[in-house]
C-alpha cells in the first residue's frame, strides 16, 4: 500500500518539478533572461494567479458553503507559529546573529502556493480539486500577512523599519478580497459567463508558468560556500520534523481530510522563494537564504512524497 502510493506521489512531484526543470533549463542557456524571468514572474503574481483566484472564489465559493472560512487564515498563522517555535529550538546551533535570522526564516516560511497548488492539481480527483483551490486561497490570505510583516522584519534586520502597509496588498490578496466583496454583495450573479471564460483561461496558465518562473529562480540563485552545518539543520526542522508534526496533528485530532492534506503540505513543502527577493529588496547579505531555498527544493523531492504517501495511506483520500 505504502510503495503504491510513493510511486503515485513521487510521480507527481516529479511532474511539477520537471517543469520547475524547464524554466532551470531556459534561465542556464539564456533562452530566458533575466528581464524575461521577472516579466513573467509579474505576469503570474500581477496577472494570472489574481484571474485564477478570482474566478475560482467567483465560480465555487459561497459564505454559506465555507461557513467556516476564516478558519484558513488562522490556521497560516498557527503554521507560521509552528516554524517559528521549531526554528528557534534549533538557532542556539548557528553562529552569527544574522545567520540566525535567515535560518529562522526558511524554517518559518514556506512555498505557500504554487507548489500546494501543483500537488492539488496532480494528486487529487476532480471533484476535490476546486475546494482545495479554496482552501488554499484563503490561507494564502493569512500567509502574506505575516510573510510580507513578520518575514520582512525579520530579514530586515532593523528595528527601525517602517511597516509598509501596502506590502500585505499584493495582487493575489486582492483579488482574493474582491472576490469576497462580490460574493457578499451578491454581485458574482452579474457577471456573463462570457467574460468569465476568456479570465478563466488566462487563470488556467497559472501553474506551468509559475513552476517555470520557480525552476527559473532557483538557476537565478548564486551558490558560494555551503553552510553544511546549517543546511541539514534547517533540512531538518523544515522537512523532517515540520512534516511529522503535521502528520501527528491530523491523526491525533482526526483532522477532514482536505483540512488534514492542507495542513501537511504547508508544513511539507520547502522554503519560500520569495525569501529571496526580500532580501535583495532590502540589499541585505545572502548569508543562508539562496543555498536554503535551492538545497531545500532539492531535497523535497524525496521528502514531500515521503509524507504525502504516509498521508494518503493512512487518511485513504477517495
Amino acid at each position: 500500500m505504502f510503495w503504491e502510493s510513493f510511486k503515485i506521489t513521487s510521480s507527481a512531484v516529479a511532474q511539477i518539478f520537471l517543469l520547475a526543470a524547464l524554466g532551470y533549463f531556459l534561465i542556464k542557456k539564456n533562452i530566458l533572461g533575466p528581464e524575461g524571468l521577472n516579466a513573467l514572474s509579474r505576469l503570474v503574481i500581477e496577472v494570472t494567479l489574481p484571474l485564477m483566484i478570482f474566478c475560482q472564489l467567483i465560480k465555487d465559493f459561497s459564505f454559506t458553503l465555507y461557513s467556516n472560512w476564516w478558519i484558513f487564515p488562522l490556521i497560516s498563522i498557527a503554521i507560521t507559529i509552528a516554524g517559528l517555535i521549531v526554528g528557534a529550538l534549533f538557532t542556539g546551533f548557528i553562529r552569527g546573529h544574522q545567520h540566525k535570522l535567515q535560518f529562522l526564516s526558511l524554517v518559518t516560511f514556506q512555498n505557500s502556493g504554487y507548489l500546494p497548488l501543483a500537488l492539488v492539481a496532480a494528486l487529487l480527483p476532480s471533484d476535490k480539486i476546486d475546494p482545495m483551490f479554496i482552501y488554499i486561497f484563503l490561507f494564502l490570505l493569512g500567509f502574506n500577512l505575516v510573510m510580507w510583516s513578520l518575514g520582512v522584519h525579520i530579514l530586515s534586520f532593523t528595528r527601525a523599519k517602517k511597516f509598509e502597509l501596502g506590502s500585505l496588498f499584493s495582487p493575489p490578496v486582492i483579488a482574493t478580497l474582491v472576490s469576497l466583496i462580490f460574493i457578499f454583495f451578491g454581485l458574482n450573479k452579474f457577471i456573463p459567463d462570457t467574460a468569465l471564460k476568456p479570465l478563466r483561461m488566462v487563470g488556467d496558465c497559472t501553474l506551468p508558468l509559475a513552476m517555470l518562473v520557480v525552476g527559473g529562480n532557483l538557476a537565478s540563485i548564486h551558490l558560494g560556500h555551503i553552510d553544511k552545518k546549517a543546511m541539514s539543520l534547517m533540512i531538518l526542522a523544515k522537512l523532517i520534523i515540520l512534516p511529522v508534526l503535521g502528520l501527528w496533528l491530523v491523526i491525533k485530532f482526526k483532522l477532514p481530510q482536505l483540512l488534514g492534506l492542507l495542513i501537511l503540505m504547508q508544513l511539507a513543502v520547502p522554503s519560500a522563494t520569495s525569501l529571496s527577493l526580500i532580501i535583495t529588496h532590502y540589499k541585505k547579505e545572502d548569508l543562508l537564504i539562496s543555498q536554503g531555498i535551492f538545497l531545500s527544493h532539492i531535497v523535497s523531492l524525496v521528502t514531500l512524497p515521503l509524507f504525502l504517501s504516509l498521508y494518503f495511506m493512512l487518511i485513504m483520500i477517495k
